[in-house]
């Protein structure tokens, strides 16, 4: 995605910073009574909470005219946060963890979800809603991952890849549910730790390393809704420019999840995930002889939805 990440930093920042007072009066009247959370209401020293989720289904057939498959699917979904403010310092720490599977007649189990994404932020308070901000983040998988049907090759593994990320900025903070943080100092490193995958290049490494270091710029938007009661909104955008490489070229990673609460435990969750990364070259059949003839970066997508039980503290 060729975008100037450059002008997003200057022009984001220029406007934020003179418009910092005033943003509250431009909301409109709805806006506000959804901001339930201010930063003077945070609770001062150590907050810890979370929600767990495990939504399945399942397809028994006997003897069905119709046509059809046995099918046994299942999926979880955990977001926990430990947060700890005092006066003009804060520390953010949040976990996300997901995984599923599915299995269908006789085939073998398949993976449909398996993410780790661990984020931690350190702030101080600067002026007005901006604050002085270092952030960590760390991305990767639990298992294997193949291109099914082939399940004897895996393009995919713990560690293989993994993103850890830090950066330095400034942080503002509209509210208790709206971050937007802007790092023109910015480091990421691409790991992969797996020595076959290592050697073809995968996720943008040089054949035969397990590391790619990369420089440039980064902005993160976080923000999180409470519709009503009983339904919560929440989104998070990263955008990461490599200064030293095509920087016009953003790496994305874009998330929202949409909370529906039925009852007390039973729970309906959408989610939607769209990377794009330049260094991600994706395999293409473009004459449908069964084997990939072109490779690119191409905008990944997934989209989950599952109604199950579901736990919050």
């Amino acid at each position: 995605m060729k975008l100037n990440l450059y002008t997003i930093l200057l022009l984001g920042g220029f406007v934020l910073m003179l418009t910092g007072k005033s943003l509250k009066a431009q909301v409109t009247e709805v806006e506000t009574d959804l901001m339930e959370i201010t930063e003077e209401e945070v609770e001062e020293g150590w907050n810890t909470g979370g929600v767990f989720s495990l939504g399945f289904s399942q397809v028994s057939l006997t003897n069905w005219a119709a046509g059809g498959q046995n099918s046994l699917s299942g999926n979880t979904l955990s977001n926990l946060f430990l947060t700890y403010s005092k006066e003009s310092l804060s520390w953010e720490n949040t976990l996300d963890v997901g995984y599923g599977m599915v299995r269908q007649g006789e085939e073998s189990v398949i993976k449909t979800n398996d993410r780790i994404d661990f984020m931690s932020k350190l702030g101080y308070k600067a002026f007005d809603n901006w604050h002085y901000s270092g952030l960590v983040n760390f991305r990767t998988q639990m298992t294997p991952g193949y291109n099914y049907p082939n399940d004897s090759v895996k393009i995919s593994d713990f560690l293989a890849p993994a993103y850890l990320l830090g950066a330095a900025g400034l942080d503002y903070k509209a509210s208790g549910n709206l971050s937007l943080f802007f790092a023109p100092v910015t480091g990421k490193i691409t790991i992969v730790n797996d020595k076959r995958l290592s050697e073809e290049g995968a996720f943008g490494v040089e054949p035969g390393e397990t590391t790619k270091r990369e420089f440039g710029g980064y902005v993160r938007f976080a923000y999180r809704w409470k519709v009503t009661d009983d339904i919560t909104f929440q989104t998070k955008l990263d955008l990461f420019s490599n200064y030293l490489d095509k920087p016009q070229n953003l790496d994305v990673n874009w998330e929202t999840l949409t909370v529906i609460k039925v009852t007390q435990y039973i729970t309906i969750n959408f989610a939607t995930h769209l990377i794009y990364d330049e260094n991600v070259k994706i395999g293409i059949d473009t004459n449908d002889d069964g084997e990939f003839d072109k490779f690119g970066p191409r905008t990944q997508f997934k989209q989950l939805f599952s109604v199950g039980l579901s736990y919050s503290f």
